[in-house]
């Protein structure tokens, strides 16, 4: 990869990786509620994540979703629902709440982060992007891993940055009223961030 390749793909990185987006949104509630440290399971889940699905369309699996229309349907349908579940438990998010009225009290771990990026059509659509437009086809495979390390040492400090703001949000948020209300904003994001993901086109 060339000085310039580098530089263009850290940019990229960079403006992918900080955007709001529904995975961001989730590291901002999370922060939020649980603190950064609580939180660092789901910040490595969505970065591992999204990396482990570079490689996967790198290797092919892109082409198979493109030539599979129902399969991408069925990615649709799935994420829908996952995103779903994911709101709804961060709109019950209460730390603060006392400890026996059954709601939430956990951050959402990394198999779930990293599944929830696994069923994401925006991260598939992203990582067809950089595996078409940062690999060398005369040096493929160790192209990509290069391209996966170097995404991954701008992305994973740049979605960070969420998780430490939601926890830096923690003394506005101390009481736990506001803390539902904020709560609910997020889970309202998170459902919006995606919708014209899932709805907008048909594949």
């Amino acid at each position: 990869m060339s000085l310039d390749s580098a530089l263009a793909l850290v940019g990229f990185a960079f403006v992918m990786s900080i955007s709001p987006g529904p995975g961001n949104f989730l590291l901002l509630a999370s922060g939020a509620n649980f603190g950064f440290v609580r939180s660092l399971p789901l910040v490595l889940g969505i970065s591992l994540g999204f990396l482990s699905m570079v490689f996967l369309v790198g290797i092919g699996l892109g082409q198979i979703l493109q030539q599979l229309p129902a399969a991408y349907t069925g990615l649709k349908v799935v994420c829908a629902g996952y995103v779903l579940w994911l709101a709804w438990k961060i709109a019950r998010s209460r730390p603060l709440a006392p400890k026996d009225d059954g709601i939430a009290r956990a951050p959402i771990g990394f198999v779930q982060a990293a599944l929830f990026q696994l069923v994401n059509p925006k991260a598939w659509a992203v990582a067809l992007i950089v595996t078409v437009s940062y690999t060398d086809p005369d040096n493929y495979l160790v192209s990509l891993v290069l391209m996966i390390a170097l995404f991954a040492a701008v992305n994973l400090p740049a979605i960070s940055v969420w998780a430490v703001s939601g926890a830096a949000l923690q003394r506005l948020l101390n009481t736990p009223r506001t803390l539902a209300a904020f709560n609910l904003v997020m889970a309202l994001l998170l459902v919006g961030s995606m919708a014209w993901v899932l709805f907008g086109s048909s594949a």
